[in-house]
């Protein structure tokens, strides 16, 4: 970083204060002049005083959610300490469950010099395998595929994301964005922030001499618990905000496509938890048909205020 730039780390914080012990520390460590800002989506008085000694003992900014803000509020409230109070010129949003070094943080810096760039480094999981070399979300039906389907297809209608688990945003792009759009809540919401980035003249950008590590979900769970069920959280999101993104940003041709391929989505969805679940299939068979009810509503309701506001 010049020092004409200031950087602010955020990471967002819901009961996983053991993980910023393990991950954040090493990346404030590599990065020493970097604002660290802790959002702690409220989870339970313990965890609040647990997060609350970490960030004083390490001298990192905590910002104390009144509740869960979900992932997108969270952001934009560790968003407003940085740039403002802060002063920061640039932030990186960083899982709790990642981490990354000075060499990969330098690279990402002079990726994004001209203030509109979002860039995400390459991102590896902890045995070194590729996680995220970038995305595509496909017009036609809503779903997703990596820098392979781009070559298996492509003249395919796509758009590119970059993902929020490590993800660099200049100031002048963030403030041309207006941050995360909250109602996501949970997933879906780099996908939003990357098409709008693209849409308001950003550049998208995967800087492959940069890699953060992330170990989705914790660096502890043995290969059997990371094969199991995902919560009702997961496939409900997943699947609600899919449909959520088809109203707020596509025509009304795609998103109606989308909507028809909804059953289908959820399903795939659904196996991301393997078989097994469906030996007790009422709770994930449950978040999916929530899900596409409470997406189809969105739809709706989308749709109308469009009508009206025309």
């Amino acid at each position: 970083m010049s020092e004409s730039r200031v950087l602010g780390i955020i990471v967002v914080n819901y009961a996983s204060s053991r993980l910023l012990q393990e991950n954040l520390t090493a990346t404030a460590a590599a990065v020493p002049d970097a604002r660290i800002i802790v959002v702690d989506n409220l989870s339970s008085p313990e965890e609040r005083v647990r997060v609350e000694h970490l960030c004083t003992g390490q001298g990192w900014h905590l910002v104390a959610m009144a509740d869960n803000a979900g992932f997108g509020g969270g952001v934009n409230a560790g968003a407003a300490v940085a740039f403002g109070e802060l002063g920061a010129t640039d932030v990186l949003l960083l899982n709790p469950d990642a981490h990354i070094d000075a060499r990969s943080t330098r690279a990402l810096a002079a990726a994004t010099q001209d203030g509109m760039t979002l860039a995400s480094p390459r991102v590896e999981d902890a045995h070194g395998r590729t996680w995220f070399a970038g995305m595509d979300v496909y017009l036609d039906d809503g779903s997703m595929g990596g820098p392979r389907r781009r070559r298996e297809q492509p003249d395919a209608r796509r758009m590119p994301w970059l993902s929020g688990a490590c993800l660099w945003v200049p100031r002048p792009l963030w403030e041309r964005l207006d941050g995360f759009h909250d109602d996501y809540f949970l997933y879906w919401e780099d996908v939003d922030i990357s098409v709008r980035a693209s849409r308001a003249g950003g550049r998208l950008l995967v800087v492959d001499e940069a890699v953060a590590v992330h170990d989705e979900g914790g660096t502890h769970r043995s290969a059997r618990q990371r094969a199991e069920a995902k919560s009702e959280l997961y496939y409900y999101y997943n699947i609600r905000n899919r449909l959520l993104f088809a109203a707020l940003l596509l025509d009304r041709k795609d998103a109606e496509a989308w909507s028809r391929s909804a059953g289908r989505n959820a399903w795939q969805v659904l196996l991301r938890g393997g078989r097994r679940q469906f030996l007790r299939p009422i709770p994930p068979l449950r978040a999916a048909w929530r899900g596409v009810r409470d997406g189809r509503r969105l739809m709706t309701s989308a749709r109308s205020d469009r009508e009206v506001s025309v």
